[in-house]
């Protein structure tokens, strides 16, 4: 029966060429198939906005020549002074301190009568937000918060708007009068807070 087992192994190398097809054929479909592994998608940056202080920003003291007061304010801000003001700046931002000769402390009344009058003379666009009563540090002071028009953009020549935040502090004749400003929509309630609570009389 020599033709019979011919035609077994015959069979049987059919069987195995087959199967390897079949395995071959796999493989190649595994491999044509797309990577399963997710692409990382990109993680939108923080954007903050115009006139945000950075939450890491370091402040240093500042006595003036007068030496009767001191107080904290933003390392690194441009400093500049104009008779009895000082000035620090940067970019959007501004933190000025100036001192007067004052008789009697102001209170909401004396500030709505005559400073929000000046100021609403003097100051473009002003905007009464309100005047009220506060209590730092140092004590009570009165605070004005208004808006105005800010300086006009040299490139783009637009004007945008300024929200200000205007403490007036007291003590035995003297007046030190904090205007605090930056772009409408900024954050800068915790440095303004740093900036006022950190108010002291020499």
């Amino acid at each position: 029966m020599p033709s019979a087992r011919i035609l077994s192994r015959s069979a049987n190398v059919s069987t195995l060429v087959g199967i390897a097809l079949v395995l071959a054929l796999g493989v190649a479909g595994c491999g044509a198939q797309p990577s399963s592994t997710p692409s990382s998608a990109a993680v939108p940056s923080e954007v903050n906005p115009a006139g945000d202080i950075p939450d890491n920003q370091a402040f240093v003291s500042y006595t003036p020549a007068s030496a009767t007061y001191t107080v904290t304010v933003p390392e690194g801000w441009a400093q500049s002074s104009s008779g009895a003001a000082t000035t620090f700046t940067d970019k959007l931002n501004a933190a000025r301190f100036e001192e007067a000769g004052s008789t009697t402390a102001p209170t909401v009344e004396s500030a709505t009568s005559t400073i929000v009058a000046r100021l609403a003379t003097d100051q473009p666009g002003f905007t009464l937000t309100d005047v009220t009563s506060v209590t730092r540090s140092a004590g009570d002071a009165v605070l004005i918060r208004y808006e105005q028009d800010a300086p006009k953009n040299a490139v783009t020549s637009s004007t945008g708007r300024e929200a200000v935040e205007e403490y007036l502090f007291w003590k035995s004749g003297t007046l030190v009068t904090v205007t605090l400003t930056s772009p409408v929509g900024a954050d800068n309630v915790d440095p303004w807070r740093e900036i006022t609570d950190s108010f002291s009389w020499r």
